[in-house]
């Protein structure tokens, strides 16, 4: 069974991840990988020497062509799942964006971005990403209340 949780913080050393839930123009942004049928939100592995936000603004431009855009840290999470790193909770920081212009082309294993109103049937990570969506949802309700 997969585990989902979230943090306010943890060691900036176990941040392994970055995703990036995205929306240009109140719609949401999702990506197509080559090999896959599914939908993402954009994200992936930090890579040595990189601090977290530079990983998510790297990720983000890699697998949507993003540009210009505002980005900010939403919390952390974790996964922990019997497939996932032998079973051992690993962390992320979630992240939100508000892309403004994208690049015409994309620089990734990313087939094409999808812009939709509505949240995917087919996700890729199904048993993860629609708890990170809801977790930025309900976060940036909280922190923005509508009058």
């Amino acid at each position: 069974m997969t585990e989902v949780q979230f943090y306010d913080q943890v060691e900036d050393q176990k941040l392994r991840f970055a995703v990036i839930i995205t929306k240009t123009e109140g719609h949401w942004v999702f990506c197509k990988h080559r090999e896959r049928s599914t939908l993402e939100v954009p994200g992936g592995h930090r890579e040595p020497g990189e601090d977290i936000l530079t990983t998510a603004r790297r990720e983000l431009y890699e697998e949507t062509g993003a540009t210009d855009f505002i980005i900010e840290p939403v919390c952390v999470y974790s996964v922990t799942a019997p497939w996932n790193f032998d079973g051992r909770e690993t962390f992320g920081m979630l992240f939100y964006a508000d892309v403004k212009t994208f690049d015409q082309e994309l620089h990734s294993e990313i087939e094409r971005i999808v812009i939709q109103d509505e949240l995917p049937d087919a996700w890729t990570y199904p048993d993860i990403q629609p708890y990170l969506m809801q977790e930025v949802q309900k976060r940036r309700l909280k922190a923005r209340p509508v009058p």
